[in-house]
C-alpha cells in the first residue's frame, strides 16, 4: 500500500541522517531519532531492525559487531558511500515533498 510505502521511505532516510556522524547500534539510531525530533518521532524496534537489515542487504549500510558503553555486544551500522548519495538523494526529494503538501494544507 501506498502508505506503508512512504512510512518505509520515510523510515529509511531518518536512519540514514542518524548514520551521518558515524557508526551507531539499532538502540542509539532510535534514541537519536526520539531526541532530535524532541520525542515526536518513536520508531518501533520491529520496524528499525527490518529498515538495518534491508538497506544492509542493499548496500546501503555496513554492520560489524562492536561494544556499547555497557560492554555488551551490539551491532554497529555505518553509512557506506552509496548511503551517503542515497540520503542526498532522497533528503531533496523528500523536502520538496514537504513544500508540496505544506502548500496544500495552507491553502485557504
Amino acid at each position: 500500500t501506498m502508505a506503508l510505502d512512504l512510512l518505509q521511505g520515510t523510515l529509511d532516510v531518518l536512519i540514514l541522517k542518524a548514520l551521518t556522524w558515524g557508526p551507531r547500534h539499532g538502540y542509539a539510531v532510535a534514541h537519536w531519532l526520539r531526541h532530535t525530533s524532541a520525542d515526536e518521532l518513536n520508531v518501533e524496534d520491529g520496524a528499525l531492525y527490518t529498515a538495518l537489515h534491508r538497506m544492509e542487504h542493499r548496500g546501503l549500510l555496513t554492520a560489524e559487531w562492536g561494544v556499547n558503553d555497557e560492554n555488551r555486544r551490539v551491532k554497529l551500522y555505518q553509512l557506506t558511500p552509496s548511503g551517503r548519495a542515497e540520503l542526498g538523494a532522497r533528503s531533496s526529494i523528500w523536502s520538496r515533498y514537504v513544500t508540496a503538501v505544506d502548500r496544500v494544507l495552507s491553502a485557504s
